[in-house]
């Protein structure tokens, strides 16, 4: 934008006469701003994209304004085009690219454990389960803390008989596609009677909105059991369990367990990665793959595309994912990724 004025700098006194003209011409000068962007979904990323918007916005000087609505909520963002970009731990089904109206590029941009964590009095951290019972428990099949099929995984641990308190997610969530993802790869009842979604009709239990509200309930409320990205349950000082992964092979969640299930995992054209149950022995089965989710097209790409470009290389380092317990992007991810964000414009 332009704006003109005009001054008389020979009748203005000495330096004054100068310091006017010279803001005169700044302001007469066509100035170049970045443009600040604005995004919402997941609350699985928001801890690390808290991290990232502060690191971005002090080297590059842009404001970027995310909300972790949830999933679900991000991606009806995308659509409604009130946003810039959406975060999802799932991938946009076909309804939703086709309510979009225009492409959408799905970009992989950090990969995180979703852990079974609890609140039973006297018992720590590293109870054994397996995507059987936790799928159980999660149908109402199993009622009690102390039942056999819980008791027998955890050789000594001495069980309460007490309800067992279900908390789920009462949002749309990326969070309970990869965990639903998971019990539907365990439990032929769970894939058929509930299933995978960000939304499911869920057998028994209360909801709660987020990771935060999920970690906030569990904390508050003894005998519950429930599901949230590992950071939430760290920062909330929340035990979680060791699962069996389709190796036969408790493993105890961490961001190196998550990353070796993505190991060896053949990428597809589209990067929608499913990475549950999945990778080597040493795998975390329940863990996900947070996504990206930006228009092909769109008026604010060229800055869009520098965010998502600064994640997939500067947002992938040690600094930014160790703290928090994520995982970077295999290099074979990171470099597609790279390439598919390329065609945004």
């Amino acid at each position: 934008m332009y704006q003109t004025l005009s001054l008389r700098g020979k009748n203005l006194p000495g330096k004054i006469g100068t310091f006017a003209i010279a803001a005169a011409l700044l302001l007469a000068s066509p100035i170049a701003h970045a443009q600040n962007l604005t995004g919402a979904g997941a609350t699985f990323i928001n801890p690390i994209m808290t991290k990232w918007v502060a690191a971005y916005r002090a080297q590059s000087g842009v404001e970027v304004n995310y909300q972790p609505i949830g999933s679900g909520g991000g991606i009806n963002a995308l659509i409604s085009k009130t946003v810039d970009f959406a975060c999802s731990d799932v991938p946009m089904t076909s309804s939703e690219k086709e309510q979009a109206g225009a492409p959408t590029i799905n970009i992989p941009d950090v990969i995180g454990a979703v852990v079974v964590s609890y609140n039973v009095p006297g018992i720590g951290p590293g109870i054994a389960l397996t995507g059987k019972v936790v799928a159980d428990i999660f149908e109402g099949k199993i009622a009690y803390w102390d039942d056999p099929e819980i008791s027998k995984l955890s050789p000594g641990v001495k069980f309460p008989h007490e309800n067992i308190l279900v908390i789920h997610r009462s949002d749309g969530s990326g969070t309970s596609a990869i965990f639903t993802g998971f019990l539907s790869k365990s439990s032929e009842s769970w894939k058929d009677t509930v299933g995978v979604g960000k939304s499911v009709n869920w057998p028994t239990g209360l909801g709660a909105k987020g990771n935060p509200g999920v970690a906030g309930y569990l904390k508050n409320k003894p005998y519950s059991i429930g599901y949230v990205e590992l950071a939430y349950a760290i920062q909330s000082d929340l035990p979680y369990a060791k699962i069996k992964n389709k190796y036969n092979v408790f493993i105890y969640p961490s961001d190196e367990a998550a990353a070796a299930a993505a190991e060896g995992i053949k990428v597809p054209a589209n990067l929608e990665l499913d990475i549950t149950n999945m990778g080597s022995k040493e795998a975390y089965p329940i863990a996900g793959c947070s996504n990206l989710i930006v228009r092909a097209t769109w008026q604010k790409n060229a800055e869009v595309k520098k965010f998502v470009k600064w994640i997939l290389t500067e947002g992938q380092k040690p600094e930014f994912t160790g703290p928090l317990h994520y995982s970077p992007l295999p290099a074979g991810v990171q470099e597609k990724a790279l390439v598919a964000i390329e065609k945004a414009h």
